[in-house]
Order: structure tokens, then sequence, then C-alpha cells
């Protein structure tokens, strides 16, 4: 366990003046995990389910889980949880668990099937997943990932999702990057939804059974400790306003990532970091929450009002060949200008993966093209995605048949036909790596907190690989969760709690102050024109490319822009009522303080992995260069309080079955 924060206080001015990479943080005690059983890695899972301790059907009726988040982690662990016969209380922001950002994912999930018997394998999966995440992920973890996928494609499949299947009816594969087999299932392009629906076929299922509770416009303000352990949290109903508060045995986080502190990013415009961050407050470490995915495939930014950006799915980049001018000065129409002046950069650098490299390596790969001023369409920050050739090859039906909800979304959004017209597409803001530090189990740090989903780090390193993300959510919900929380929940039913306990009043006045304060400030600017200020500087100072200056400036300006909000933001409206600027507020508040924390996990890591390109650190031919003597750790943050400095304890990586080297997909 962390150690106690130290009897230092430094406040936000002292911080300004000393931010060299000794003075902003406090060093505290190495962590590990300590639930991963030490007995060869193909034999942890089967051990580690076969130790935990059980809770019979009798005592799993006297026993309480409360889930926070919809998506496919969420779903799925209430949905199996609540079918063992324990209580379940869920809440998500959303109108309906159909509308979990889950529900967005397009290309597919990844599964060691190998049913095209191409060399596929349980290890060749973990493999590439520690490879493609840049060798800072921990072993145990992914190792079991890869084990569970197979299951996870019998459940889907029993479930009815429709997978798309080959002419003699068998489930179909196609590749995603960073690998070279074709491990990944899908539906067209709407695997998410269809997964998603079919977890909720599952959770309503329960929910009609009266074995899950569902609160629908309900988000969690607050996470409720009680003499150490996460024993509930507060909400506030969406609608009217109500603070309520909840009581457990145990508190589930499946909130989801934090892609939207950039502003602009692929993720749906509620996806926020409150759960996470407000759990990070009582004591949760977070960990790695510099570690941010840089998509390469979405459609450009088109002007300076967009609120968000759309992605197109990385299963494009099967048959889509990706190109820029060989000369800046070459401004014809793509369709006009021949092979021979034409840059297919990717295939001419990374030979081996062409067009299915990771997405960090892609991503940067693309920026360095438009940074040379090569880069198509409006400001230069574009590239071609051009079906022509597959076309060709394989006639238009069949590239309509894979491929055809995202060519119509792109023509809607775009005005052009991408049949007849090369797609353009530039890197933006995807999923987070980072999260919420989270054992074997996955449990935090607070004793009865578990984290699932996108909201823990554990799975996927500095850089996630395609159809990883629907794989570990339904992992985690359906078959990881379900297995390790009893060993928890064994030594339950806790003593009650209720509204007179301390730590409850106390976390319920925390929430109405703050919200108090969110609306007497009467400033005059609006939420959204601190998010947009603070996305930039996020983007542009710890987004693709990091430098130690830019991060120093980035930190200055952060606490100068944060303090500015708290003084000079304006909410119109009241608490008692339906009200989504002081929703947006609350989340933005948010948004500020781990924006700092990102920017000094960043400048701590001195080293480029994965998608974290640092200027100073970079092999001869521009490549990222880690540095496994110094930084082969995860980073786990714990609060320190407010204007102390955050205290940084390291998870030391050790890998006995893959050898750490420098990643090539050339």
């Amino acid at each position: 366990m962390a150690s106690k924060p130290p009897d230092v206080h430094v406040t936000n001015s002292e911080l300004l003046d000393s931010l060299d990479a000794d003075s902003f943080y406090v060093e505290g005690a190495d962590i590990a995990d300590t639930k991963a059983p030490k007995v060869p890695i193909d034999r942890r899972w089967e051990e580690r389910r076969f130790r935990a301790r059980l809770v019979n059907p009798a005592n799993r009726r006297k026993l309480s889980v409360i889930i926070v988040g919809t998506g496919l982690a969420g779903s799925s662990a209430a949905a199996t949880l609540g079918e063992a016969g324990y209580n379940v209380t869920c809440f998500c922001y959303q109108d309906s668990p159909r509308r979990a950002h889950s529900i967005a994912a397009q290309g597919g999930i990844n599964a060691a099937k190998n049913y095209r018997n191409d060399g596929d394998s349980v290890y060749r999966l973990f493999y590439d997943t520690v490879k493609g995440g840049d060798f800072r992920a921990r072993e145990s973890n992914v190792y079991r990932l890869a084990e569970v996928s197979v299951e996870i494609i019998d459940q889907c499949v029993a479930q009815g999702v429709p997978f798309a299947r080959e002419y003699g009816g068998l489930l179909d594969n196609r590749s995603f990057g960073g690998v070279q087999v074709s491990r990944t299932f899908y539906a067209r392009g709407q695997t998410g939804q269809q997964l998603l629906i079919g977890a909720y076929q599952a959770l309503e299922r329960q929910i009609a059974a009266g074995t899950v509770e569902m609160n629908t416009r309900h988000e969690m303000l607050e996470l409720i400790v009680v003499d150490g352990r996460a024993r509930g949290v507060v909400i506030r109903d969406m609608v009217t306003g109500a603070i309520e508060t909840h009581f457990a045995d145990a508190v589930v986080l499946a909130t989801g990532g934090y892609s939207n502190v950039f502003f602009l990013s692929t993720n749906a415009m509620g996806c926020n970091v409150t759960a996470t961050w407000r759990a990070y407050r009582k004591g949760a470490y977070f960990a790695n929450p510099c570690f941010t995915q840089i998509h390469p495939t979405c459609i450009p930014v088109s002007g300076d009002y967009q609120s968000k950006l759309t992605l197109m799915s990385e299963s494009l980049r099967n048959d889509g060949r990706i190109w820029v001018p060989k000369s800046g000065e070459d401004k014809r129409d793509p369709r006009e200008i021949p092979e021979q002046d034409r840059d297919y950069y990717l295939e001419r650098l990374y030979p081996s993966f062409g067009n299915l490299v990771p997405r960090d390596i892609a991503s940067r790969a693309a920026k360095n093209v438009c940074d040379e001023g090569r880069g198509v369409g409006p400001g230069g920050l574009g590239v071609y995605l051009d079906f022509a050739a597959a076309i060709a090859r394989l006639g238009r039906p069949t590239v309509e048949a894979r491929y055809g909800n995202l060519f119509q979304i792109y023509a809607q959004i775009t005005g052009d036909d991408p049949y007849q017209t090369p797609m353009r597409i530039y890197p933006a803001v995807h999923y987070t790596m980072g999260g919420l530090w989270v054992d074997y189990d996955l449990a935090s740090s607070i004793p009865g907190l578990y984290v699932t989903g996108e909201a823990n780090f554990s799975d996927h390193g500095a850089n996630r690989l395609g159809a990883s993300a629907l794989m570990q959510g339904l992992a985690d919900g359906y078959f990881v969760l379900p297995n390790t929380i009893s060993d928890y929940l064994a030594d339950g039913p806790f003593p009650q709690v209720d509204q007179s306990h301390p730590a409850v009043t106390e976390a319920v006045e925390a929430v109405r102050a703050r919200i108090n304060t969110l609306l007497s400030v009467n400033g005059s600017r609006t939420v959204d024109s601190f998010h947009r200020e603070l996305g930039r500087l996020i983007w542009d100072y710890c987004g693709m490319e990091r430098s130690e200056e830019g991060l120093r400036k980035a930190l200055t300006r952060i606490r100068e822009l944060k303090k500015e909000y708290w003084s000079d933001v304006r909410v119109l409206g009241t608490n008692e009522e339906l009200n989504q600027a002081l929703e947006r507020a609350g989340r933005v508040a948010d948004f500020f303080e781990l924006g700092e924390l990102m920017c000094i996990d960043a400048l701590v890591r001195r080293e480029s992995c994965g998608g974290h390109f640092r200027v100073e650190s970079q092999t001869p031919d521009g490549e990222a260069l880690r540095n496994d003597a110094e930084f082969a750790y995860v980073s786990a943050w714990e609060f320190g309080g407010d204007d102390r400095r955050p205290i940084l304890h390291k998870e030391p990586l050790v890998y006995e079955y893959v050898e750490m080297k420098q990643r090539s997909y050339k």
C-alpha cells in the first residue's frame, strides 16, 4: 500500500517556481501486484480462479454491488453478477444503457481462435499485445486477456451477435494494425453496437428478474469511503438535480476513458473522467495518465467551432492504401496524380506491415509527412486513404459489403464519395491506456473498489492495438471480475452504512459545495471556451509529441487557466433542473486537475514509448526510443491533497515470457 502523504504543503505558486523533475512530485514506495499466482503464466488464471474464495448462492443474496457505467464492461459485469445472485445497482448518465460509448466502436474484436490457420495462438495474441504496447503493460494481465478472448466469441455468438461469416458459414476474420494474422471478428462496421446490444439484452434480462436495479440519467459525483473501504457513491439525478446516496458492499467503476480532456476527440461528448477522478482524490492510484492513444484514421478537423471528431475504422486499412504526393507543391486532384508521383509512405517505411502498422506508428508517420509540407486538404493536415486498387481488385460490391456503412458516414460528413475520391484522414485522440491502477483481481488501491474496461490501466501499455478495447471490456465484465470480486465479498456483508455516518455527510456536503460554487461564480466565460483552450494545450504539449520545454509551458498555463476557471466561468441555470451546462462545468473542473497530472506524468517519463514521443528520446532515424533501464515501470500516482504534490509509486515491470527489445515493424 502507499505511504502517507508527506507533511509538506506546497502551493501552486511554489510549484510554478520549481518545475524540475525532482521537486513537483513526491517519490513514494514501490508497489506490486500480489494477486497473480507465482506459477507459469499459462496456469495463472486457472490457479487464481481456484484459489479465490467463493460465495455460496444463498449468501450472494445478502451481498450488494454498485456498478457505475453501462458500456461493455459495465453491462456485462452487471448482467453476470446479477445472474450469479448478487444484488446489483447500476448507474449511467445516458437515458439508456444502449447509449454507452461502446456502441461507437466500429472495426472488430480480437480473439485467438486461429480460424484462418495462419499461425495465431493465445501466446501470439499475448506477444502482439505486449509488443504493441511497447513493453509497458503487465504480462500476467495481458496473457489472461488473450486466454479469455477465445471464450468471448463463443459467448457473443450464443447471444446472437451477428458476426460476419464466410460463404461456408464460418465466422470471418480480418486483420488490424500491429499484427500479421487475421484474428479480428467483426459485424460490418458496427461491431461495438452489436456487442453492446448483446450485453444490453443480458442486462435487461436481469433487470426483469429483479437482481439488477437500473438508474439512468444519474451521474456519480463522489465515492464514499468508510473505514478504508469503498461503500457507496454520491449521485446526482440529472433530471431533478436531487443529490442521492447509495450504499453497497463493493463498488465497480466501468466509466470508460478520459480522451475528452483534449476537447476534440473521437469520444462521445458526454465521456468524462469524473467518476475515476473522484476515486483518485479518495485514495485510488491513477496509473500512466499521460498514456493516451492517437488514432490514425479520423476525419480531419474542419473548423474552429467543431465539437468532436469522427473515427473511420482502422479496418479500412486492410484494403485502403495510405499516401501523399511526393511533392508538397502538387495540388492536383488526387485522381489525377499518377502512381510515380505518389508516396505510399507506410509501405515504403514499414514493408513487413505496410498500412497495417500499429496506430502509434501510423499516426506519427502521418504527422511527419504533414510537417514536411506534403499534407493534403485544408491546412495541409490530412493524408489520403485510397480504395481505388481494392475496388479494381475485389469489385465494388465486395468493398460495399465490408465497409459500406463507414463509407456512408464519410460521405455524409464530408460530401465526398469515397468510392470515387480517396478519403482524407488525420490522427486524432481516441482511447486512453491510462486509468485507475488495479491488481490482477481488477481491485484498486482502495479495498472494495474495482475498476473494469477502459477505466483501468491494466492491459494495453503505451499503445492499444486495434480491436482490443472491446475484447478487454467483455473479458473484464463477463469473465474476470465475477471470478475475482467473490474473494473480497466472501468477507461480507460488511457493517451497514447510513446517511448519518460522518464519511457520508462529508461526501454529500462536498458535492453540494462544489455545485454551489460553480453556479455562484457568475463570470464572463463559457465552460466550453475554457475546455477548448485546455484541450488545445494538452494536444499541443502532451499529445503526439512532447518535450520538456513544452510540458513545463503547459503546466504553467494549465494552472493559470484553472485559477481563471474558478473565478470567471459562467454556469447558467440552477441545480434543481436538467442543466447540461452544470454537468459540463463539473466535468471540465476535473479535466483541469487531470490535465495537470498528465503533464507531470509525461515530464517524469523521459523516454519515447508507444504513441508518446519525447523529442529528447529518439533513434537516429526518428523512431521512438525507450529507456528500459529507468522507465520500465507503471507510474501509479496517489493524490497528495489540494495544493500538495502528487506521490509517485512505481510498479516495476518484469518480463519473464517476452524479451524486451526495440520495436520494429519494418
